[in-house]
Order: C-alpha cells, then structure tokens, then sequence
C-alpha cells in the first residue's frame, strides 16, 4: 500500500489554522518588567546603553508603572540605586534604606501589583561586588548573613517575592531560614540559581550603576563553559527552599534552561538580560531587523526552551499586545 502524501502546509494556509495548532503561547503572566529606580524626584534618565529603558525616582516610577499595570503587566522586579554606598552596602539592609522605601510605595499605591526585589549588594556597595569584600575577595559566609538582614527589611516593607543573584553558595538556605523565622514562611524565592559569568551584562551595570570597581565575578558567577554545573546548582537551590529557579542570560543558555526543566519540572525563570535587549536595539535602529518582529520570537523561543517566567525588558510592551 502506497504511503499517503504527508503535506504540512494544509496547517499553514492561514491565520485562523496556524494560530489554532500554535504550540508555544506567550501570555502576559508570565512577564516580569525590570526597573532602575534612584532618589529624588521627578526622575526619568534615560539609559544611554539600553534606549528606551530609564532610572525612575519613585514618584515617575509609580506613573509608568500604573500605565504598564494597566495595559497588562502585573509584575515588577526593582533594582535600587541608593544614593549613600558603603564597603558592605548598608542601605540594603535598612528598613529606611531606599530600596525598602521603594517598596512600601508602590505597594500603597499599587497594591495588587506583584512587586519582587532583587536581593544583592553590587547596586549598594562601593565596590560593586555582591558580598562582602576583602583582601582574599568576596565572603560566602559573612555576605550570608547579611542577607538574610536584607530580605527581612524587604519582607517587612510588603515585598511579594525576593530574588537572590549574588551566587553565594547557601544562599537560599540562608534566606529561607530567616523568613521562616522572621514570619514570613509564605514569601517565596526567586533563585538566580544558574547566572552565568556572561558579557551580555555591560548595559545592565550602566543601567544599576554596579559595574566592579577593581576585578570581576567569575569568582562566583558560573563559567559560561559549563553545563553539568548549571543542574548541581538548580538541584542544591531546590533542595534549600527555592520556589523558581532562574537560568540567565536566556538567549545564549537554552540548552541549559532545557536540560534544567527536563530534568526538576520546577517553575523555571530566564532573563532576557541587558545586552540581549540591547542588540536588537542596535540593529532595529539601523535597519537591519524588524525590532517587534525579532523581540517576539526571542521571547517567544525562550518560552519554547522551558521558561515558565521571562523577565525582560520588552516584557512591558508585550504584556499590554498580548
């Protein structure tokens, strides 16, 4: 018997037949808008590196956020600039510090806007590294500590989610344990469980202010080389309390946002980071691609890879589309 002739195309013919056996769909859910806030007032500078993002006072920050939350974006994760920075980044770890301020005023004004902090010191530090620094470089155990002072303060001032990114090794474990007994057993974790050393950051640390003042963080960020390590990494986060798991950056780490979904069916993150956003920026601004075009497949393979949650800086302008 004569094999039938298999055409694909009788499911391409149109709209209504592509959209209809779509595979892969990207919803507004699962959008995360990243923002740069500073102090003062009436702030909205842009950031040269990453054209059309800005640092936001708080004030020109609640207004640009209730026009996204009202076109369709209900959740945030917030990157403080302080203006005083310390060798330990002490304004992090206050209740009066400015990220926390932060916090409490979006949540006033914004109240079912789900608000996730990023839990790091490189922003607070005048070093611009993510722990405690000395001579022999940065402490695990002691920036331990001083992490779990900051997702206390951030819990106290109404934070719905915290995200750890500084790579310390038991840092999940660390935080869970002073939530828990701070009060706060239901607040979940957002890990930076597999963040790469990458050079897709630059416009990222020009945006927060953050770059390293002397060295690098290859120390404790992971060698973009590697693989294996990106699951020890997931797998030992998971065990300590972690409620998603994050792979970053996205684009050039599907493989290793793949193989973690298969392997722990974890709600699982990606970033679509700084330098990412800021290519296809460059090249839509000369021409060279169709910039909504090529921002909705990124997002979109990412999605296909294994991303439960994508934060990016198209996520704004996405969620009010979709």
């Amino acid at each position: 018997m004569q094999t039938p002739f298999i055409r694909f195309r009788r499911l391409r013919r149109n709209s209504v037949i592509r959209d209809m056996v779509q595979e892969t769909r990207l919803t507004s859910d699962g959008l995360i808008q990243p923002f740069f806030i500073r102090p003062g007032e009436g702030i909205r500078n842009p950031i040269s590196s990453m054209p059309g993002q800005f640092q936001y006072s708080i004030d020109t920050l609640i207004k640009e956020v209730a026009k996204m939350y009202d076109a369709g974006l209900k959740s945030v994760i917030l990157y403080g600039l302080p203006q005083h920075k310390d060798a330990v980044g002490s304004d992090a770890m206050s209740e009066d510090g400015f990220i926390c301020r932060a916090i409490r005023r979006l949540k006033e004004q914004l109240p079912e806007l789900y608000v996730i902090s990023d839990v790091c010191f490189c922003e607070y530090s005048d070093h611009g590294h993510c722990g405690v620094l000395t001579a022999d470089g940065v402490q695990n155990d002691a920036t331990l500590e001083n992490l779990q002072k900051q997702v206390l303060v951030q819990a106290r001032s109404g934070v719905d989610m915290v995200a750890p990114s500084g790579m310390m090794d038991g840092m999940v474990r660390a935080i869970r344990a002073a939530l828990d007994k701070g009060g706060f057993p239901e607040l979940p974790i957002m890990s930076y469980a597999a963040k790469y050393s990458s050079s897709f950051y630059g416009p990222f640390r020009d945006a927060a202010e953050s770059a390293p003042q002397h060295g690098d963080r290859k120390a404790y960020q992971m060698n973009p080389a590697n693989s294996n390590e990106a699951l020890r990494e997931v797998e030992q986060d998971i065990l300590e309390g972690a409620d998603i798991v994050m792979v970053k950056p996205a684009l050039a780490y599907l493989d290793i946002l793949r193989r973690i979904k298969d392997e722990f069916r974890m709600p699982t993150a990606a970033y679509q980071v700084s330098g990412e956003y800021a290519m296809i920026k460059a090249a839509a601004a000369n021409g060279w691609l169709n910039e909504q075009a090529v921002a909705y497949e990124t997002l979109l393979s990412i999605k296909r890879a294994g991303a439960d949650i994508i934060i990016s800086y198209y996520a704004a302008d996405f969620a009010a589309q979709l």
